[in-house]
């Protein structure tokens, strides 16, 4: 905890106006009128005023101090993180050569009367292949592939499972090259074969080979109605997709496997038929960063000082996976220098250079006198008059980078064949640069750790060090047996909601990049012998089914939409909660709080009967279970909201 500092003084305006009456009265009983109209009640008050002034800056004296002591300490504000995504470039048309997606390629949200644009950066080139169909085949469980190219085309074509589906039957396809990170459209002709689906849920999963196992393929949209009529089917690739020999034929094999249905769910009574089989390139997809990508950039000459601060144009420095580099030309020619955290182990050869993110400077190493009056260089210094310039940089970030789903729609770079782009799920992971009061409460945690990782908080907050683009983390004890003795921290990244605050459910799980990260940060700074686990919250569907009554000359669907608005902000993982900081891990959900959260939407007649029902839903499929007045959480539990439903008498 952060100890209050005193004030200096603490009088005020209206008490040294005060004062100075008394004293006038000491010093001038002829001076009797005091009212604000006589002249030198004025001059008093104009010289309270100054005076206050003096005493406002000087209560500052021991903030200053307390932030020059934290710059003692090494304590700096944190840069803002840069929300993430991938993006996926649809082709005008399916073309007969690769085209190339060049990394730093721009996307960007529409341009709206109240809001700029915001501008993301591709992370990495993207390769859009061409392929086409090369061979089909199919295998039954337990044997081997069977191809069946020769018969597509013919009057019967092919059943692609067995007389009698049973789970794991498959249906192979083959395309001429693989097609990693590629929107690859199937055109598919069937009959009206494969009796007993539901068309619109058919129990199928496609994955595509990826050199030692199968990997699930994103089904972007299924015409076939489950393998029963012509249509197409768009498949999203992973970026592993390898060729293999399967039935005789090398190529790039995609599968479709039959897999058990769902309670609820009806399957193949008989096998589907195959009558041809198209296939075409018709997008990619790449990560984006809510960053604009800065080229190489001059710093200007050294003066061969140690302890140089060069600033960069552009401001604040977002992480980027590729670690910032500084080149210095001098006489001897072109020097690679390397980033450090801190010239705490640089010697005075090594060519060090540390990046301030937040103030967006490259700092090279000082020179600290000792005791017998002689130098120490923590790092090399640039020679006098040598240019130092940087290869490139990443600058931007921020919240508002948290976009939902669809709203990455224009292209900014000019490529050549492509028509359109879309963002197929939310940016997550943007936070806005570090406030000085934050920084404040972290120095004492930073002194007392001093980079260790022993108590619940150290834990978190060398968490939120490592990953600044994380929105909440809670370290918890392992209640696993078999991870007795270890630790857990439960990590909510930075998400973006709907106008009415519905929150979907991938985009709270983490970026794996982001748990890794954490996961080698505390490798090294636990203590021996703690096993440490870094995941998301095991999330615990809920959905609330509320009866309100409006009042008078209120309308219904806006009293509606503002109880669905209260409900979701109540569950929100990030802004709800009884403090409004995002609901606590663990914490039991009951319908009685809803009331008080109620309360406070206008329109609605508290005095009138309000019901509410909790319904805990199962995870993935939404189904409801029995209603309940009270849904218990586990410590490692966070409540997820899943359609509420709000009904207005």
């Amino acid at each position: 905890m952060v100890l209050p500092a005193p004030d200096l003084d603490d009088r005020r305006f209206q008490q040294l106006v005060d004062d100075a009456k008394r004293l006038v009265q000491q010093r001038c009983p002829a001076w009797t009128d005091h009212n604000v109209s006589d002249p030198g009640v004025t001059l008093i008050e104009a010289f309270a005023q100054m005076v206050d002034q003096l005493i406002y800056r000087l209560n500052r004296v021991p903030d200053r101090n307390y932030v020059k002591f934290l710059e003692m300490i090494g304590v700096e504000l944190r840069s803002a993180a840069a929300a993430r995504g991938p993006v996926t470039f649809w082709l005008s048309a399916p073309q007969p050569q690769p085209v190339l997606v060049r990394a730093g390629s721009e996307v960007a949200t529409p341009r709206t009367d109240v809001q700029e644009p915001l501008v993301f950066s591709t992370v990495q080139d993207l390769e859009i292949v061409p392929c086409s169909f090369a061979a089909s085949a199919v295998r039954t469980v337990g044997g081997n592939p069977a191809e069946t190219t020769r018969a597509l085309g013919s009057d019967q074509g092919f059943a692609c499972f067995s007389r009698s589906p049973e789970v794991g039957d498959e249906l192979l396809v083959g395309l001429s090259d693989p097609v990693p990170s590629c929107a690859v459209l199937i055109r598919m002709d069937c009959t009206v074969a494969g009796v007993g689906v539901d068309p619109r849920r058919p129990p199928l999963v496609w994955e595509a080979w990826q050199g030692s196992d199968w990997v699930a393929c994103q089904v972007d949209s299924d015409g076939t109605g489950g393998l029963n009529r012509p249509g197409d089917i768009v498949l999203h690739v992973p970026d592993t997709h390898q060729a293999s020999v399967i039935a005789r034929h090398r190529a790039g094999w995609l599968r479709c496997r039959l897999v058990e249905a769902e309670p609820d769910q009806p399957t193949y009574s008989a096998s589907p038929r195959i009558m041809g089989i198209e296939a075409v390139t018709v997008g990619g997809t790449t990560g984006y960063v809510h960053a604009e990508v800065v080229g190489q950039e001059d710093l200007g000459r050294s003066d061969g000082t140690p302890g140089q601060r060069m600033p960069l144009r552009r401001h604040p420095v977002v992480p980027s996976d590729d670690p910032v580099v500084v080149e210095v030309v001098g006489d001897s020619g072109t020097e690679l220098w390397e980033q450090v955290a801190h010239f705490a182990a640089s010697g005075a050869e090594d060519r060090h250079f540390r990046l301030d993110a937040y103030a967006g400077e490259v700092q090279f190493g000082p020179a600290v006198r000792q005791a017998d009056g002689g130098l120490r260089h923590y790092g090399a210094v640039p020679p006098r008059g040598a240019a130092v310039r940087v290869s490139g940089y990443r600058c931007g970030g921020g919240r508002r980078g948290n976009v939902a789903t669809g709203q990455i729609r224009v292209l900014k770079s000019s490529v050549p064949y492509v028509g359109r782009v879309e963002n197929r799920s939310a940016a997550v992971g943007g936070a806005d640069p570090e406030t000085l009061e934050d920084a404040k409460v972290r120095g004492p945690m930073l002194l007392r750790s001093r980079g260790r990782a022993v108590t619940a908080e150290d834990f978190e907050e060398l968490a939120h060090e490592v990953a600044p683009d994380l929105a909440r983390v809670q370290c918890v004890t392992s209640q696993e047996p078999e991870e007795a003795g270890g630790v857990r921290l439960l990590v909510v990244p930075h998400v973006s909601s709907d106008p009415v605050g519905r929150v979907d459910r991938v985009e709270l799980d983490p970026p794996e990049t982001m748990l890794q990260r954490i996961s080698e940060s505390l490798e090294t700074r636990r203590l021996i012998g703690t096993r440490v686990l870094v995941t998301p919250p095991d999330y615990v569907w809920v959905t609330a089914v509320v009866s309100v009554t409006a009042r008078p000359q209120h309308d219904p669907q806006e009293v509606r939409d503002a109880v669905l608005q209260a409900l979701y902000r109540h569950f929100h993982p990030l802004r709800g909660g009884p403090d409004g900081t995002g609901w606590p891990f663990g914490r039991h959900v009951q319908a009685h709080e809803l009331h008080a959260a109620l309360a406070g939407v206008p329109g609605v007649d508290m005095s009138e009967e309000i019901s509410i029902a909790l319904f805990p839903a199962e995870a993935g499929s939404g189904r409801r279970e029995k209603a309940v007045q009270r849904v218990d959480l586990g410590p490692t539990s966070l409540v997820y909201s899943y359609e509420h439903q709000v009904r207005v008498r």
